[in-house]
């Protein structure tokens, strides 16, 4: 039977049918020459971080560990949710990850778990820059629509655990254990006007039939002016108005902070104090500092995040097992040898060493450093069960606070 969409399944991505081609062909070749089972120690390193960037969100943990479940190797991992340079103090690439065992079973999935980090760090970092640049206003994830649907719920878990407030999707929020989060679409108003000749019915419709915990926010850009409609919304809706969503079409759209602070002084000045301003269209964190200093107090933001550059990570496998001794063995341009990350928790400071080495002292402040390369899976069996969202996006906020843009 003819596939309904054009996507891979989970059995597809188990099944090693997302693979490039040549791990297929590889392991044919070592199956044939009975090398398929010589262990190995293959890192995971960020090779390029986007335009800009001084820094990722380490994240994709999850989906690793579930691809690599039952497959014999074991796994050392940064922590999912480590904010991590492409460097150390030195200038030495970070392993973010390293996986040892027979080659022959894990080669087929470096594609996919490449594939995992990249989307899910890129989607992280990027909703921890917006969030770092709204500072302590609200950001919702509203990217569902601009990626496939197939990933929209993996889009989500990660804008959330980047530090997102909440998420449009329905199923991205079920798997996070929160309420979706959304205001209205402009088709409510346009079937109401159209029908009842009057599309400010819609609000108090919204308001009778949709259950009371959800904020009433009301779209107030529809047809007329968002003074004009702010104000109407705020009349009709009195005290259970939560706050006014702008989202003027780009085609038309004007000076969009003085917007905000035009909407906000008269809704004040007409005694409606305490109702939000919710932007949304086109927003970054390059122009939402400036709407947030207008007065701005929530921001959705879709596709920055869903469509979020990606981080660009490589496998390489630096060390062999022969005679059952480790060595050290790299391809031109990489560092031999497994490895440990140290970090200084007070500076952010990294130093990578050679394993077995002693434990380094921060070059800044002097203080003892930590491991961050941690065993979470052995032989296939995972060593914990993976953190919740809540604590992820609690980490990776606390880290955000205490680096720049």
């Amino acid at each position: 039977m003819e596939e309904p969409f054009l996507w891979a399944t989970p059995e597809d991505v188990r099944g090693a049918k997302t693979t490039d081609v040549y791990f297929e062909r590889t392991l044919k070749v070592l199956k044939g020459e009975g090398l398929d089972r010589v262990e190995v120690h293959a890192e995971i390193t960020i090779s390029a971080l986007p335009s800009g960037y001084g820094w990722a969100v380490y994240a994709g943990l999850r989906e690793v560990l579930k691809l690599l479940e039952g497959k014999g190797v074991d796994v050392y991992s940064l922590p999912e949710g480590t904010l991590v340079r492409q460097n150390d103090a030195r200038g030495y690439r970070i392993p973010v990850m390293a996986i040892e065992g027979p080659y022959g079973e894990f080669a087929l999935y470096e594609t996919a778990l490449l594939g995992f980090l990249a989307a899910a760090s890129g989607v992280a970092t990027k909703a921890a820059r917006v969030k770092k640049a709204a500072g302590n206003k609200l950001v919702l994830s509203f990217g569902a629509r601009r990626t496939h649907p197939a990933i929209a719920p993996f889009v989500d878990y990660y804008a959330y655990v980047g530090g997102c407030d909440g998420v449009s999707c329905v199923k991205g929020a079920e798997l996070l254990g929160i309420t979706p989060s959304g205001t209205m679409p402009h088709s409510l108003m346009i079937v109401f006007r159209a029908v009842k000749g009057d599309h400010t019915l819609a609000w108090l419709a919204f308001d009778k039939h949709v259950e009371p915990g959800i904020p009433r926010v009301v779209l107030a850009d529809t047809f007329w002016d968002e003074v004009e409609e702010s104000m109407a919304a705020a009349k009709l809706l009195g005290s259970k108005l939560w706050g006014v969503r702008l989202d003027t079409p780009g085609s038309r759209r004007g000076d969009m902070a003085a917007i905000v602070r035009e909407v906000k002084w008269k809704l004040e000045a007409a005694g409606f104090r305490g109702v939000r301003i919710v932007v949304s269209g086109g927003l970054d964190e390059y122009t939402i500092p400036k709407l947030a200093e207008a007065g701005a107090d929530v921001f959705g933001v879709g596709s920055a995040i869903a469509n979020a550059p990606f981080i660009d990570y490589a496998m390489d496998i630096v060390a062999v097992k022969v005679d059952g001794e480790w060595k050290p063995i790299a391809k031109r341009g990489k560092l031999s040898g497994r490895k440990q990350v140290y970090r200084c928790w007070d500076c952010l400071t990294d130093l990578v060493t050679l394993a077995g080495e002693p434990r380094p002292s921060c070059p800044k402040c002097g203080k003892p450093m930590q491991p961050l390369l941690e065993k979470v899976m052995e032989k296939g069996v995972l060593k914990a069960e993976p953190e919740p969202p809540q604590k992820l996006r609690e980490k990776v906020l606390s880290q955000v606070a205490r680096v720049e843009l």
